[in-house]
């Protein structure tokens, strides 16, 4: 059957350099092995399917899947998927905030400055790296061992790990050894100098699938709530990631009475139909 199509580029103003996503809507009908069969076909990093809500606090419920499976929660859907359902007609039932149901359990999404923010979920998993992780990280990526300034699982459904290192410019220069990343999935941070338009540089290294993600909502969140937590980070700040991938993500984060909101622009790329 037709049902409404959307491919968005998230985290950015300016189509063609953020993350891109693709949303299904009335999703309905729809087995997991279809959706799965689907995402695998749009070959996107995320592909998402919009369906009624099982839980009666949230407006709509969202399906989030990669190319090899589904995610419980992931950043740029979030946002995308908020997008497109609003500009379906979607209508919360609270003003100025909608509440998406998916794998992790209710996500609030507000509009905040002009763009979407959703409220970081709770990590799953903190604390240190141990020291074959390190090890591993730092062979990884040609670190030597004082490069690595602090380091954290910041796992808040995908399984992210991540590091902080001197400088932005130092996280750019980065070449991974594939091989040796395994399976884990990175998240590397480095400061740009003061009076930067961005404060943080990012970048997302996904081992197994050996590629690097353009820009990463859910890793933005977790390494915010790591970083302020740690005062390593003021309250609000912006976040660039994809140079490398010579994309232009801007992630725009604020930390209010405890909790990290993570917002970026949309914009809408193909509008359409797909028979599903």
């Amino acid at each position: 059957m037709k049902r409404r199509f959307d491919q968005l580029d998230v985290f950015t103003a300016e189509a063609l350099r953020g993350n891109p996503l693709a949303v299904v809507h009335d999703a309905q009908g729809l087995d997991d092995a279809r959706m799965a069969a689907f995402a695998r076909w749009t070959h996107l990093s995320e592909t998402t399917f919009l369906l009624p809500p099982t839980d009666a606090q949230a407006d709509y419920r969202v399906r989030i899947f990669t190319p090899e499976g589904e995610l419980p929660f992931a950043g740029h859907p979030t946002l995308g998927s908020c997008h497109a359902w609003l500009t379906a007609g979607g209508r919360p039932r609270e003003d100025g905030v909608v509440v998406q149901q998916c794998g992790v359990g209710l996500v609030k999404v507000r509009r905040d400055a002009g763009r979407l923010a959703f409220a970081a979920p709770p990590l799953r998993r903190s604390g240190p790296l141990d020291a074959t992780q390190l090890q591993q990280i730092r062979e990884t990526l040609g670190l030597g061992e004082s490069e690595v300034r602090a380091h954290q699982w910041v796992d808040n459904g995908p399984g992210w790990c991540a590091v902080l290192l001197d400088s932005a410019e130092r996280v750019l220069a980065l070449r991974p050894d594939w091989p040796r990343l395994g399976t884990l999935k990175l998240g590397v941070v480095g400061r740009h100098p003061a009076g930067s338009e961005a404060q943080f540089e990012l970048r997302a290294f996904i081992g197994g699938g050996n590629f690097e993600d353009p820009v990463t909502g859910s890793l933005n969140a977790s390494v915010a709530q790591w970083l302020i937590g740690a005062q390593l980070a003021p309250s609000c700040y912006v976040a660039a990631q994809g140079a490398a991938l010579q994309r232009a993500g801007r992630v725009h984060i604020a930390s209010e009475d405890d909790t990290v909101w993570v917002g970026g622009d949309v914009s809408v790329c193909i509008q359409g139909e797909v028979l599903l």
